[in-house]
């Protein structure tokens, strides 16, 4: 048996106890991926190094009885990435969904993550990453908020409470010190009510559960959209108030006057000049073909309505050679599309944290090198 070819799996009952959900920890990691980010020490996927991932595309209809059709969130996804600095580590984020999955009592996503040697390309670990994800995704809107947001933030709202939705809010509870109270809308009043009860409890605060978009975001200081669907929330410009920060991990429905209104600023703009490059030419526009708001921005950038340079990059942010909020009276729309970075470097802190208290499974992958 050739020892240099073990690696460690962890479930995901595993990963938990090394500290998937450490949500202050990963604003931690995640601020210091966005700081290597800024000076260019990460390679994700293609000869542009910022490729998202590769996506099968289902079709509508197959001769194949076996083949699987395109269907709500259905989607595989292979996310590959390097990150330097203290990581030093290749990995990739494998992704499954199908929004039947609920019916078999599966979760919608079922999530893997992998890690590797850069050097010799041997794997060093292999986690489930269903709260891996959640809280890393979660984390990013709070790195945002930390350089985004007014700093005397007082109310908070969060739009659709789903898994994303919680793991968004308590990240974003983390790094906003003087929230005195939280607003919550989603489709479900019962889940709603239920939840502001455990944040009222949690942190505090005054807590409630509003019965429209529009109560949501008129006054907030900082409002979080983390919906899934076909439709999209409606914020007219009208209900953004001075200095507030819209923070998307999901999509919004949002006018092209209020996003030239804004500052806008992503997690990576090299990484949407990447899904330039793939998708320029397509019938429909960037919009018809990248889910989300990612797809808008990136058509307004193309007809000239907004101009790339404006755009803030959050790793020049968060490396120091772009300033975050100039005042208090901007407004800022943060848009992110995540990043396997973020998962290579949250798994290699879980990984680390498992060697550390003995979890996992030793497995080796051959017993004699072929």
């Amino acid at each position: 048996m050739d020892e240099r070819l073990n690696f460690l799996f962890l479930t995901e009952e595993e990963a938990v106890q090394a500290g998937a959900k450490d949500m202050a920890h990963c604003i931690e990691v995640m601020d210091e991926v966005f700081q290597l980010m800024g000076e260019g020490d990460y390679i994700m996927g293609n000869p542009n190094h910022n490729a998202h991932g590769i996506k099968i595309y289902f079709p509508k209809e197959t001769k194949f009885p076996n083949m699987p059709v395109k269907g709500p969130d259905r989607r595989f996804m292979a996310l590959p990435a390097y990150l330097g600095g203290r990581y030093n580590c290749c990995g990739q984020k494998w992704y499954g969904s199908n929004i039947a999955n609920r019916e078999r009592g599966l979760p919608r996503s079922i999530l893997t993550t992998l890690l590797n040697d850069p050097d010799t390309g041997a794997p060093i670990a292999f986690m489930s990453a269903n709260a891996l994800s959640a809280t890393r995704t979660g984390a990013i809107p709070a790195v945002g908020a930390k350089y985004f947001a007014r700093k005397d933030a007082k109310v908070l709202s969060a739009i659709g409470v789903g898994v994303i939705g919680r793991s968004c809010l308590s990240a974003l509870m983390v790094v906003l010190k003087n929230i005195e109270e939280i607003r919550v809308y989603d489709l479900n009043r019962e889940a709603a009510e239920t939840y502001c009860a455990q944040l009222a409890e949690t942190y505090g605060v005054r807590a409630l559960a509003v019965d429209s978009v529009e109560e949501a975001v008129r006054g907030a200081d900082v409002v979080n959209v983390a919906t899934a669907g076909a439709v999209s929330p409606e914020i007219h410009d009208d209900w953004l108030k001075e200095g507030v920060l819209l923070t998307l991990p999901a999509s919004a429905g949002i006018t092209s006057e209020t996003m030239k209104k804004c500052r806008i600023a992503v997690d990576n703009r090299k990484m949407y000049d990447a899904y330039a490059e793939e998708l320029r030419g397509l019938p429909g526009g960037f919009s018809a073909n990248l889910s989300g708001i990612c797809g808008f921005m990136m058509d307004l950038v193309e007809s000239g309505e907004l101009r790339k340079e404006d755009i803030v990059d959050l790793g020049d942010v968060a490396n120091g050679t772009c300033t975050g909020r100039n005042s208090d009276s901007e407004r800022f729309i943060f848009i992110m599309d995540g990043m396997p970075i973020e998962d290579v470097a949250w798994g290699y802190t879980i990984y680390q944290n498992a060697l550390e208290q003995g979890l996992g499974t030793k497995l080796n992958l051959w017993e004699n090198i072929l």
